[in-house]
């Protein structure tokens, strides 16, 4: 496996020509002529020769450029607006605005997604916020590192995100369960939060072809590239950028899947792109078999054993569509977002001095919705030349139970009230209540008057009784 020593977060995976030119001027000033997507839609230097030499003595590679290890990327889900499935309410400008908000560096990894796209993965975070259907309100699911898994007991305000996330990671730390960590953004921070009234529900859809020119709109196209090796071309991603700012492309947006998307291309600078592509000899049509894959970074053993199994299914005539894979070399790996998982099997210690064929484990999500979080173990300990029989019959039982169960509903988002405590006062002879922020319709005490300020004379509206026969007391309102 190849080793990285330099990752640039991109926030949200979004990044004007100009920014995209900037990283390439560095990459280039280090002797590169590729570099590599991340999971996170981040982007990765690979390390070669005397580069981290370079870095060493180069004043202008510095911490505010490449992120520290402990630094976490923002993934969001803005690649996906305009051009797949959304919620209704949102926009690419609410992903830009929520962006913008988060002023500092995250050491938790924080997911901005909505629930109706399957390009970015809604739980593969610390902090995972889930579009509601409720306007401008986020789900709150929290993976937090020693902790439970579960669901924040209101819904976030799109204008609260970044500040609850910071609250959260400056304090998860000091807490272990979701009531305390409620309790104390409560008294540190003021938010808008809204009551969940019923849980979040995810549905199954299949995964979406990514790649090409594709329309958008009347007027315009939007493009997805994509190279199998995740290898990105340097001179060609220059002169995308010089492109892109001579017709006034705004934004480039990367992909979890290490893939990239330009939208708003301007229908007539159309032909003008294609023969950008042609001159490059860019190829935009890949199969479907091979967009839809999660692979480590650099690794050449990982991208062997994906080419063998996508020749294998395009010899067979074998449709995927609508699922996805990954191939994991990681031992016990948690966070997957994939309908399917190779999971190769450490080699035992009897053997380890021997060269042996490495097995596998194959691994499906429940309902192939990677969004369940759920993986049934389908075989064990298979052989490489055996992987592409148990995937065809596991492609079979894909397409048979397409559409049934659906719908996920998380149980652990229960309808939590917001408790506000009110102070009032009841009549000790009647119990019943004075309210400042009701007042009194039948004494014509109007909304908002203090007790303090209630003549004299004020008696119970029910009872007659003086108003010496009212005490305080709290409410609870949930």
């Amino acid at each position: 496996m190849e080793e990285f020593m330099h990752r640039v977060n991109i926030k949200g995976g979004i990044l004007s020509p100009s920014e995209l030119q900037r990283i390439i001027v560095y990459a280039e000033e280090l002797g590169l002529d590729t570099f590599h997507f991340g999971s996170r839609q981040d982007i990765v230097f690979p390390s070669r020769g005397n580069t981290g030499a370079i870095v060493a003595k180069h004043e202008t590679f510095n911490t505010d450029f490449f992120a520290p290890e402990a630094e976490q990327n923002i993934s969001c889900s803005y690649v996906s607006i305009d051009i797949f499935n959304s919620t209704v309410w949102l926009r690419g400008t609410t992903y830009l605005y929520i962006l913008e908000q988060f002023r500092y560096k995250p050491k938790l990894k924080i997911n901005i997604a909505d629930p109706q796209q399957q390009m970015v993965s809604l739980f593969s975070g610390d902090l995972n916020f889930i579009a509601s259907s409720q306007e401008d309100y986020w789900y709150l699911f929290l993976k937090l590192p020693g902790w439970e898994e579960v669901f924040y007991p209101v819904l976030i305000f799109t204008w609260d995100i970044a500040k609850v996330a910071q609250e959260i990671e400056s304090i998860y730390e000091k807490t272990n369960n979701v009531d305390d960590l409620f309790q104390f953004l409560n008294e540190s921070i003021d938010t808008n939060n809204r009551t969940i009234e019923k849980p979040l529900s995810v549905g199954f859809k299949p995964f979406p072809y990514y790649e090409g020119m594709n329309k958008m709109g009347i007027n315009q196209y939007w493009l997805g590239l994509y190279w199998r090796n995740n290898k990105y071309d340097l001179k060609f991603l220059k002169a995308l950028c010089e492109f892109c700012i001579e017709y006034r492309i705004g934004k480039i947006c990367l992909t979890p899947w290490k893939s990239f998307i330009i939208k708003g291309i301007p229908k007539e600078c159309k032909l003008t792109l294609e023969k950008l592509l042609g001159q490059f000899g860019i190829n935009v049509r890949h199969s479907a078999l091979e967009l839809n894959w999660h692979l480590p970074v650099g690794s050449q053993k990982a991208l062997d054993l994906k080419k063998f199994l996508v020749m294998n299914f395009d010899q067979n005539d074998i449709s995927t569509y609508g699922m996805t894979f990954s191939i994991s070399i990681r031992r016990k790996q948690k966070r997957y977002f994939t309908s399917v998982v190779i999971e190769e099997n450490k080699t035992p210690e009897a053997v380890k001095d021997f060269v042996v064929r490495p097995t596998y484990n194959v691994l499906y999500a429940k309902n192939f919705n990677p969004n369940t979080r759920k993986y049934i173990v389908y075989a064990q300990d298979i052989d490489q030349m055996d992987l592409p029989g148990i995937l065809l019959e596991l492609t079979k039982t894909y397409f048979q139970n397409l559409g049934e169960g659906d719908e996920e509903s998380f149980a652990g988002v229960v309808a939590k009230k917001e408790k506000i405590e009110v102070e009032v006062f009841q009549c000790k002879e009647c119990q019943t209540i004075y309210d400042p922020s009701v007042g009194d319709i039948v004494s014509s005490i109007p909304v908002g008057t203090e007790f303090s300020e209630l003549p004299e004379s004020y008696q119970c509206a029910l009872c007659d009784a003086s108003k010496d026969s009212f005490e305080k007391m709290t409410l609870e309102i949930v």
